[in-house]
């Protein structure tokens, strides 16, 4: 793995949590200091997503002979389908001179503490389950039973991301401006490389 430059960073969370408007609004503010790590999956792609922009559309042989030569930071399964952060997919981002971000599972980030990576872990964290709950009820698209498993999943997530040692830094969603502000500030003071 490439280690020059600013450390990657990784952005984990629950779904519903913010993660996504985040890296949106960084990317928004400083397009050009950083790059979005492209992960692999072998679902199929949904309406309006590219190969190699939203992710590698892969097939699982493929993609398990690729994890089986050591390609891939991390890797896990969702629905019977196969997702995972290439080396590579960091690397490029890396060789562009921009600070890679990744939005990582907390299983993956279990995977890439044992990588040698260095990243900086920032958790997005939900102010509360019930507020978490109204986020996900407002996006309109999941059943009651994806709901449950959301809402469990989303529990297990937030006590790992609270416990110690396990983040750089936990930052609360409850006002995206706030939460923004957080996030960029440690950001910038964390990343060697200056940003203007």
């Amino acid at each position: 793995m490439l280690q020059k430059g600013p450390r990657p960073i990784i952005l984990c969370g629950p779904s519903g949590s913010g993660k996504s408007t985040l890296i949106k609004l960084l990317f928004n503010e400083y397009p050009d200091k950083f790059g979005f790590s492209v992960s692999h999956t072998t679902r199929q792609p949904r309406p309006g997503e590219e190969h190699g922009k939203h992710y590698y559309f892969t097939t699982k042989e493929v993609m398990q002979e690729q994890i089986d030569r050591g390609e891939f930071l991390e890797t896990a399964v969702f629905s019977n389908n196969m997702y995972g952060t290439s080396k590579k997919a960091v690397e490029d981002v890396q060789k562009s001179g921009k600070i890679c971000i990744l939005d990582i599972e907390t299983e993956g980030v279990k995977q890439i503490k044992k990588s040698s990576l260095n990243p900086l872990f920032i958790f997005i964290k939900p102010p509360s389950i019930q507020e978490l709950e109204k986020r996900l009820v407002g996006r309109k698209t999941e059943t009651n039973d994806s709901m449950q498993r959301r809402l469990s999943s989303a529990k297990a997530e937030i006590e790992f991301g609270e416990t110690p040692g396990n983040f750089d830094l936990v930052v609360i969603n409850d006002n995206i401006d706030k939460a923004y502000e957080k996030l960029r500030d440690f950001i910038m003071k964390e990343s060697s490389q200056q940003i203007q």
